[in-house]
């Protein structure tokens, strides 16, 4: 197995007019967040806008961690408390029997050391992961693609896409059953109806990792998760079904992940400019580098969604200077994060800002 590639920045190679693309999304996006703030009154985010959970909980670095694993965040040990929120992609609210595929997002609060640009005074980390392996476009100009098809269709025939997502998953399901699956019949509704709880989330895009390059598994390991794996949620006339799995599943139980990063040994085979491409564990395996745990709680409620869900923005750039996001499609998305912070903030006329503790939401009795 060959060791970890120490990170150059030449490996990095933007795209021709990728500021013009990075323009472009970033219209783009502002477009579905205007359709639905149109519809709706309340100003959503362009993507993830529907949200299955809200928890806090704590992320403990592991001691003893090989010299490549020790960086960053994770190079000592220590535990810091975290702020996660569970969502579908799409922009528009749907009834979750239009699956599309899931997200995590996990802000890590009171780490100290150097930030990326735009970031200096934070001390978050945050790790926005969806779960699937790969990004659905390998460059920013294909993603910029796909978010012009997304914002054609939102908050337009929403029982067209129910029925549209029924015939897809049917196609995802004949896929699987033969050992195959699809990326983009998922993202497009044909995810399977199953638990969020029970499923492994993924960076997709690299991010530095220290002087290497990385990208970042968070795993399910409790047993009351792992049994979730793949298991059904019943959707029928129930569009808010996968919060009241979450919600169910935490107001008895607790959750634990193991956060896994897995290091560049290869750029052919592990490229940095293309998310769309899977990299080979067995070149290089993930390696548990921190355990996440959250307590039994409430998952979900109004000052859950006032502080975290409305008040706070999850962005892989809120970030320190050792985890910067790297690629065209990590790039690109820096602009459009900050046209959605701002567009959520003026419209609904909350701050939105980064946490220096949670002793707030712990206080509240959230």
């Amino acid at each position: 197995m060959n060791p970890p590639i120490p990170y150059e920045p030449a490996f990095e190679t933007p795209e021709d007019d990728e500021a013009q693309t990075a323009f472009d999304l970033q219209t783009t996006m502002r477009s579905i967040s205007t359709k639905t703030y149109e519809d709706s009154g309340r100003a959503l985010r362009s993507v993830h806008a529907k949200t299955h959970g809200l928890l806090l909980g704590e992320l403990t670095v592991e001691a003893g961690l090989p010299e490549a694993y020790a960086q960053g965040l994770f190079a000592a040990p220590g535990t810091y408390p975290v702020v996660m929120r569970l969502s579908t992609t799409p922009g528009d609210i749907l009834g979750d029997d239009v699956s599309t595929p899931r997200g995590m997002a996990i802000k890590i609060v009171g780490v100290p050391g150097a930030r990326v640009e735009g970031s200096e005074n934070d001390v978050t980390q945050d790790f926005v992961l969806v779960n699937g392996p790969v990004f659905n476009a390998p460059t920013a100009k294909r993603f910029l693609g796909g978010a012009r098809l997304l914002a054609a269709t939102t908050d337009k025939a929403p029982n067209l896409k129910r029925l549209f997502s029924a015939a897809a998953r049917g196609t995802e399901h004949a896929l699987e059953a033969v050992g195959a699956e699809s990326a983009t019949i998922k993202a497009l509704g044909g995810h399977p109806e199953t638990h969020p709880l029970g499923d492994t989330y993924y960076s997709q895009a690299p991010i530095l990792y220290g002087r290497y390059m990385a990208k970042v598994q968070v795993a399910p390991v409790a047993p009351a998760l792992t049994a979730l794996a793949g298991s059904p949620v019943d959707l029928e006339d129930r569009p808010d079904g996968l919060r009241d799995a979450v919600v169910g599943h935490f107001a008895g139980q607790g959750g634990e992940w193991e956060v896994r990063v897995q290091l560049c040994t290869d750029l052919d085979t592990m490229p940095i400019e293309d998310a769309s491409v899977e990299w080979p564990q067995a070149a290089s395996p993930y390696v548990t580098v921190a355990r996440l745990r959250a307590p039994p709680q409430k998952a979900y409620g109004d000052t859950l969604a006032r502080r975290i869900d409305e008040g706070m923005q999850f962005n892989p750039w809120h970030a320190l200077a050792a985890h910067r996001p790297l690629g065209s499609i990590m790039r690109v998305r820096k602009a459009v994060y900050a046209m959605s912070k701002r567009f959520r903030a003026e419209r609904n006329g909350i701050a939105i800002a980064e946490p220096r503790d949670l002793d707030g939401l712990r206080e509240a009795g959230v």
